[in-house]
């Protein structure tokens, strides 16, 4: 019995294996051995010396003389072997990787067995500002072009109307697309502009102002604001389209000053 803390020492004992002997010198061990100094080896109650009158590495016993069905034989284990799991300095290199993905001193091993760079600097990334007027169709979304004026395009992939995803970089996508509609007149009667995103083809945002005219606004430019976090794939297209609707059927034309698109990829 003891009080307090339990010791930290404790008793151990040594293995111990008896052998059914025959006419052989070649035995299994229970134990794995790294070689035969690890055992202890008894016949006939006779300590045998190691290397002279056996030899033994893994579960394998080899006798230098057989013995009979009426020996006595037993052995008893001194230690296991110990292995290393460990591989040799150097022997693990990139060739030796089997993740996906591009391994260089840039990237590092990501938990899903991928490798992806650190950090990062919100590419690809575009700007678009229109260059000239463009007439709109009456309460018709219509897309816009030519959007060249201070154009930003990191990957080559804007050509002033239409942003496409380039390879290798699919992602989540900040987008956001400004459309001002220029009326002919001021009037209280009823301007509407809308700015719409479009990804491949379909309207996925959109921002609208209507100058009610019942109530006495009016006004002749007239902006909206869109924005949205697309998960966008590769060859994805992203456009702006603009809408434009005057009550009494005056037209409007996309202004240049204030229509423009821009994105940029999220860092995630």
């Amino acid at each position: 019995m003891y009080l307090g803390n339990q010791p930290a020492l404790s008793y151990t004992s040594f293995a111990k294996q008896d052998f059914t002997t025959s006419a052989t010198t070649s035995y299994t061990l229970d134990n794995p051995v790294t070689n035969e100094n690890e055992i202890a080896l008894f016949i006939n109650f006779v300590r045998q010396e190691p290397t002279t009158a056996y030899t033994a590495s893994g579960t394998s016993l080899t006798l230098t003389s057989a013995t009979s069905a009426s020996d006595d034989m037993y052995c008893v284990f001194l230690g296991k072997a110990v292995q290393t799991v460990n591989p040799p300095n150097g022997s693990v290199g990139l060739s030796q990787l089997s993740a996906t993905g591009t391994k260089d001193s840039t990237t590092f091993l990501r938990g899903d067995n991928t490798f992806a760079s650190a950090g990062g600097d919100n590419t690809p990334y575009f700007y678009g500002q229109l260059a000239s007027d463009q007439s709109m169709t009456r309460d018709v979304a219509v897309k816009i072009t030519n959007m060249t004026t201070d154009e930003i395009d990191s990957n080559s992939a804007f050509d002033g109307t239409t942003f496409t995803v380039p390879s290798n970089e699919a992602g989540k996508y900040y987008i956001e697309a400004t459309l001002t509609g220029n009326y002919n007149a001021i009037g209280s009667d009823g301007e509407e502009t809308a700015s719409m995103i479009y990804k491949n083809g379909s309207n996925v945002s959109q921002s609208t102002i209507r100058l009610n005219a019942s109530s006495g606004q009016n006004g002749r430019i007239i902006t909206t604001v869109t924005s949205k976090i697309l998960n966008l794939s590769v060859g994805d297209t992203i456009e702006l389209y603009g809408q434009t609707t005057d009550a009494n059927g005056g037209n409007a034309v996309a202004y240049t000053a204030f229509t423009r698109i821009l994105g940029y990829k999220l860092i995630t």
